[in-house]
């Protein structure tokens, strides 16, 4: 990860290009779901890892900790739902189990990072 004083915005973030690369990934093998699933599962997996790296780009963006904190959380949560639509995608045959298997490794990775984040984040916080 860059220094701090090398982040000049939300793209010098490890963990927004971290999920920028699974959201990339998770387009490509939904590609290959059947067809009739792309206003369902398809989508909902495709929103769902999307939202990630959007929500870190507008946390980073807000102008408190506070806000960047929720929001965070929020990628967090989103983070769960992509995590949880790829083991369904998997046990419905849906896509190669390798490459399910794959994005789900990065979520597990991505998970990490944000909550090293939120912690980050949360000491910056005054008390309550």
């Amino acid at each position: 990860m860059p220094e701090r004083s090398e982040i000049r915005n939300y793209r010098d973030l490890t963990v927004w290009q971290l999920g920028m690369d699974i959201a990339v990934r998770v387009y490509e093998v939904t590609r290959d779901f059947p067809a009739d699933k792309k206003f369902g599962l398809t989508s909902q997996l495709r929103r769902a890892a999307a939202s990630v790296p959007a929500n870190i780009a507008e946390g980073h963006a807000r102008s408190s900790t506070k806000d960047y904190v929720r929001f965070v959380a929020i990628a967090i949560g989103s983070l769960a739902e992509t995590a949880t639509f790829l083991e369904l995608a998997g046990r419905l045959d849906y896509g190669q189990v390798d490459d399910l298997r794959k994005i789900y490794e990065l979520t597990t990775e991505e998970r990490r990072m944000l909550r090293s984040l939120q912690k980050s984040l949360r000491r910056r916080l005054p008390p309550p």
